[in-house]
């Protein structure tokens, strides 16, 4: 009768273990596809912004206007960046914090 409650203490933990490492299977590939969205917009965003300087140049022919154009989309490309970069290391930090929370 002992062994027969020690197999299913056993069959229990393997399936928690089971679940467990599913649903880290699972966090993971949500977290990859993120990242991989992440990186494709901000590739999007990038060529579009080159597009668009190229666009200035080749388009516009008073030259102050190509300028303060230029300037313009610059800034949005800097602002962009320091958005990029704050975001990166917010969810560097909440990674950060869920592996040491899992660890403890």
């Amino acid at each position: 009768m002992e062994n027969e409650n020690n197999w299913s203490d056993i069959t229990d933990s393997l399936g928690n273990v089971a679940k467990k490492i599913n649903e880290k299977i699972n966090e993971e590939e949500v977290v990859d596809d993120l990242k991989d969205t992440f990186k494709s917009t901000v590739e999007n965003t990038s060529n579009l912004l080159n597009n668009m300087l190229h666009t200035v140049e080749s388009t516009i022919n008073d030259e102050e206007i190509r300028k303060e154009t230029k300037d313009i989309i610059q800034n949005i490309n800097i602002e962009l960046k320091n958005i990029l970069e704050d975001t990166k290391n917010k969810f560097s930090n909440i990674f950060d914090n869920i592996t040491e929370t899992e660890e403890e």
